[in-house]
């Protein structure tokens, strides 16, 4: 999903949760902003995620102003909810893709607890207990979202 900025930029956008809102600072200064319409080049052996919490939070200011402007009517920002809860459910979707692939890749619960926002396993650990009702692993749950998504 996207909107257009004050410069005519199309954005990405996808979904805030507790813990990127925590982190939405140490984001803007390890990540600082950039000029280009290009995505920033990522270090070699390195991903990161499409959207940070600091780009929604810009795009959230942006849509607000443009509300209060009455530039955006009632259909307008209900079409706007519905492409947001599709970003949601994508950015969710892909958080637990990620899940899968950190234990696989050997990470323990201990380390993945405090992503959630918690000191304690429980969180992860249910998560990965419903996910492996589905699916046993991340290339599982890839092929299942490819299966839903259908064509394309």
């Amino acid at each position: 999903m996207s909107i257009r900025g004050s410069h005519g930029v199309s954005r990405r956008v996808g979904c805030i949760t507790p813990y990127t809102l925590g982190r939405m600072a140490e984001q803007s200064v390890s990540r600082p902003e950039t000029t280009s319409s290009s995505e920033p080049a990522e270090p070699a052996g390195s991903v990161t995620a499409p959207i940070t919490a600091a780009d929604v939070l810009a795009w959230l200011e942006r849509a607000a102003e443009a509300a209060r402007a009455g530039e955006l009517d009632a259909p307008a920002l209900i079409e706007l909810l519905g492409q947001l809860r599709q970003a949601s459910t994508a950015c969710a979707n892909a958080s637990d893709w990620t899940l899968l692939a950190a234990r696989e890749a050997g990470a323990s619960l201990r380390q993945i607890a405090p992503v959630f926002g918690k000191g304690y396993v429980r969180a992860p650990a249910a998560r990965l207990e419903k996910l492996h009702r589905e699916v046993l692993s991340s290339e599982q749950f890839l092929e299942l979202m490819r299966r839903r998504m259908g064509p394309g």
